[in-house]
């Protein structure tokens, strides 16, 4: 893991939940939260997060619905859905809509979810890295068709 902390944005309805996801994890990841999609959008405008975990099953807005309306503007995050249905469209649509990375049964186990999260983060860390290759790449290549030009001019 990298010297700051995974930043986690956890999504879901019950208070409960909440407050374990962030009692549990709070020493080891910066976790925010939020009680609705809604809300989690507005938090996304303010911050950037590497992880996004969200129930499924949510008043006004399922978490399928929250993760397919951010990835326009925020395609990075690893996402990861939780649910406490055997709902198998929901998680069909998870994939094909909200571009998950995994698929976690309510109650989660913590160590499970550790593992996750660790897999999940490694993953983003891969997928940053080689962006920053590709932008060094274009730059070098710019560079030498720059050079190429000006040893054609002369």
């Amino acid at each position: 893991m990298s010297e700051s902390k995974i930043s986690i944005l956890y999504v879901d309805d019950e208070e409960n939940n909440l407050n374990s996801f962030k009692a549990t994890f709070r020493r080891d990841f910066d976790v925010t939260v939020a009680i609705s999609g809604a809300e989690a959008i507005e938090l996304i405008k303010q911050k950037d997060f590497e992880l996004i975990i969200t129930d499924q099953r949510m008043p006004g807005m399922t978490g399928v619905e929250f993760l397919s309306s951010i990835i326009k503007d925020h395609p990075d995050p690893i996402r990861i859905l939780l649910t406490g249905y055997a709902d198998i469209q929901a998680v069909i649509d998870a994939v094909n809509k909200g571009q998950i990375y995994q698929y976690v049964s309510k109650p989660w186990d913590e160590q499970q979810l550790r593992v996750i999260i660790s897999n999940a983060f490694e993953i983003f860390s891969l997928r940053r890295e080689n962006k920053e290759l590709m932008k060094s790449l274009l730059r070098a290549n710019e560079q030498l068709e720059f050079l190429l030009r000006q040893k054609l001019l002369s």
